[in-house]
């Protein structure tokens, strides 16, 4: 049926739908995407990824995103996979495969990409599915094809790009550090010298580096999460417009709805009641 699946492999997410979607925000965590059959749009701020079959869509950071499904039909639904990065697996995977790079430092780049899938990297994420059919073996060969899927990544276009989610000293992962400090402290008021100081970076180098990945600036990315998380709550506590505005760190009921309304559509009670109505799209899509 329609909806987000879990599986018997921890990493492992399955999406169905059997119609295209309303736009669904949402946080990608470091995955890799895989669509079987449709087409997906993921927007990161003003920027837009469209990806079908043969394609794969690769995360490096938390990103807020809005997704969206443009092309499932009941006789041909949407059908794709999302499997989550661990950065542990990933530096352990750099050395064993023994592809080495240059140690000098790569300037950030966006923490999204969309790249076609070659042979090796499909073959490999196709057994890791079959596994699902044999319980048993999951426990001993799920490890093994979650490396051979990493290394395939590592020696493929976006081998740089996967790099930086395990590389201490990336400017990417300064910024993930920043990332992961706003994601905890979004509710209160964020100076950026506060973030910088996270990253252990200037001010200016912080803005310009978070830019380059996420796409927003600091506090764009704590405004997303806040409206965000504002609209979990009230479609999944029921709690009203103006507690949930203060609830995430907003002051004033009338900016939190203004804002709300631009990156939503409409206001909160009206989305919210929207939601309801058809909530099997109200997570957002692999």
């Amino acid at each position: 049926h329609d909806g987000t699946h879990t599986t018997a492999i921890s990493s492992l997410y399955l999406y169905r739908s059997s119609s295209p979607s309303d736009p669904v925000p949402g946080v990608y965590e470091p995955s890799l995407c895989v669509i079987a059959q449709g087409k997906k749009l993921v927007m990161l701020a003003a920027e837009s990824y469209v990806y079908a079959p043969a394609q794969y869509l690769l995360a490096s950071v938390d990103l807020p995103i809005v997704g969206q499904v443009i092309e499932a039909s009941a006789r041909a639904p949407y059908l794709s996979l999302r499997l989550d990065l661990d950065p542990g697996l990933i530096g352990t995977s750099i050395i064993e495969s023994d592809v080495t790079t240059a140690s000098r430092s790569v300037p950030a780049t966006r923490g999204i990409s969309v790249n076609r899938v070659d042979p090796g990297l499909l073959d490999a994420v196709i057994r890791l599915l079959r596994l699902l059919e044999v319980p048993r073996d999951i426990r001993v060969l799920a490890p093994l094809l979650l490396r051979e899927i990493l290394y395939r990544l590592l020696v493929g276009e976006q081998s740089g790009h996967l790099r930086r989610i395990a590389s201490e000293n990336s400017e990417t992962q300064r910024i993930a550090q920043a990332i992961q400090w706003l994601r905890q402290h979004y509710t209160q008021p964020v100076r950026i010298e506060d973030v910088a100081r996270e990253a252990c970076m200037s001010a200016s180098a912080l803005f310009l580096h978070f830019k380059a990945v996420t796409a927003m600036s600091p506090l764009q990315y704590q405004k997303q999460l806040r409206l965000q998380e504002a609209r979990r709550l009230m479609f999944g506590e029921a709690l009203d417009a103006i507690t949930a505005g203060y609830r995430v760190g907003y002051e004033s009921p009338s900016q939190f709805s203004r804002e709300y309304s631009r990156l939503f559509g409409a206001p909160p009670g009206r989305d919210i009641a929207q939601l309801r109505v058809g909530s099997t799209s109200s997570t957002v899509a692999v």
